[in-house]
């Protein structure tokens, strides 16, 4: 989200950088690859997003590590350091405890975003929902079912709660609806950061 609001303020076309695109097991091909993104950030300017960016940042000492993915992390510090470009890089992670050191010194600005807390969570339900929502509805119960949900997460409920809706062709969504989703959510949620914590 914060990509796409610099890219609007900017004026610039938002690029995503896919890394599951990026990333093959041949190597040398991921670094060539890398090469070809850093050389499209000389020849348009734009914003440039790596998202879940621990997937090529993670930390060399890391045990797990493998021997291409300290050359693809070596890789991709020696190409931001020697970008001369008028192009934004930005990189965003859920765990920047496991990122390289060295990173955050190749990049300007780092950003911490805390989790929004039940007041926040309960306005952005509200402003989303409102509309098609029954009368009576808690968003105070409900921001409390979601407390640990970041604001992407709480507005990717709010947008299946809406599709269920239009495809059951359903006027008025009910709390439990709400609930259910956003525990759904939860879960999914919590299952993901363990799997990302055991790699």
């Amino acid at each position: 989200m914060t990509a796409s609001v610099l890219a609007g303020e900017l004026n610039l076309p938002l690029f995503q950088v896919r890394l599951d695109g990026l990333i093959t097991k041949y190597m040398g091909e991921t670094a060539a690859k890398l090469r070809q993104v850093f050389e499209a950030t000389s020849q348009t300017r734009g914003v440039y997003f790596f998202d879940e960016f621990d997937t090529i940042g993670s930390q060399r000492s890391n045990k797990n590590d493998i021997g291409e993915a300290r050359r693809i992390l070596n890789s991709f510090l020696q190409m931001i350091e020697q970008d001369v470009s008028h192009s934004l890089i930005v990189a965003a992670t859920n765990h920047p405890e496991i990122l390289d050191h060295a990173l955050f010194r190749r990049f300007d600005n780092v950003l911490h975003y805390e989790l929004p807390d039940e007041t926040r969570i309960a306005s952005l339900l509200k402003s989303r929902l409102e509309q098609i929502a029954i009368k009576g509805m808690s968003w105070k119960r409900l921001a409390n079912k979601a407390a640990g949900l970041s604001y992407d997460e709480v507005s990717r409920v709010s947008e299946e709660v809406l599709k269920e809706a239009l495809i059951d062709n359903i006027q008025r969504v009910r709390e439990c609806d709400v609930r259910r989703a956003l525990e759904e959510r939860l879960q999914t949620s919590q299952h993901l950061d363990a799997q990302k914590l055991r790699r």
